[in-house]
């Protein structure tokens, strides 16, 4: 077979697969609509991706093909898991409007962009060094994986009607986040654990709201 199956990319394939899940809850073709879960598969995503990297460079004698293997493959993952996932949530939240089109198409056109640009900057990056990248141009796409959970908690706050607007917004002013040129300090470890922690707590906290049992 083609492709590479070690343990440096396994990670990689669990994120698009909960993501392929997610969209399936989310169409309600594992039955009802359900995007709860399809926010609990988004997170799921951005859990694997937050170690995959982290875990492909404990092995010391990859080559130079399953280096750049990894990092394609990443970022193909990267664009369904945090790129279209969320449109497609946003679809089945209630974004059914012409108005919300525009935005469904202008967040994973945004998303594919901004890690496009990344595996080029990347590229030039590790040419010039072989240090760990200390910061990220623009807002990286896995930051959706925190922004929309935290959203969909309070969703019945907000209320049926005005519930598909914010989250449109929100899709809106994430998109335009990720080409904007502006640095943003890649998280350290410690950093990590606390976006865990506040991912574990969105997650209790949505299934509260949303009487998951």
């Amino acid at each position: 077979m083609i492709g590479f199956y070690n343990y440096t990319v396994i990670l990689t394939y669990i994120s698009l697969i909960s993501s392929a899940l997610g969209m399936l809850f989310a169409m309600g073709l594992c039955g009802e609509v359900r995007p709860e879960y399809a926010i609990a598969c988004l997170m799921i995503s951005g859990l694997c991706d937050m170690f995959d990297g982290k875990v492909a460079r404990t092995k010391k004698d990859r080559t130079e093909s399953e280096k750049q293997f990894g990092i394609q493959i990443d970022s193909l993952c990267d664009v369904i898991c945090f790129g279209v996932l969320p449109s497609v949530i946003g679809y089945s939240v209630g974004m059914h409007g012409w108005y919300d089109v525009p935005i469904l198409v202008f967040f994973p056109l945004c998303a594919v962009i901004r890690l496009a640009y990344f595996n080029v900057a990347e590229e030039e990056r590790q040419k010039q060094t072989s240090d760990v990248r200390k910061v990220y141009e623009g807002l990286p796409v896995t930051s959706v994986a925190l922004i929309l959970p935290l959203l969909y908690s309070f969703h019945r706050d907000i209320g049926v009607a005005w519930f598909p607007t914010i989250y449109g917004f929100t899709l809106l002013v994430t998109a335009v986040a990720f080409i904007t040129r502006f640095k943003v300090k890649k998280p350290t470890m410690k950093t990590m654990i606390t976006f865990i922690v506040v991912g574990a707590f969105e997650l209790a906290w949505m299934m509260y709201k949303t009487n998951i049992r």
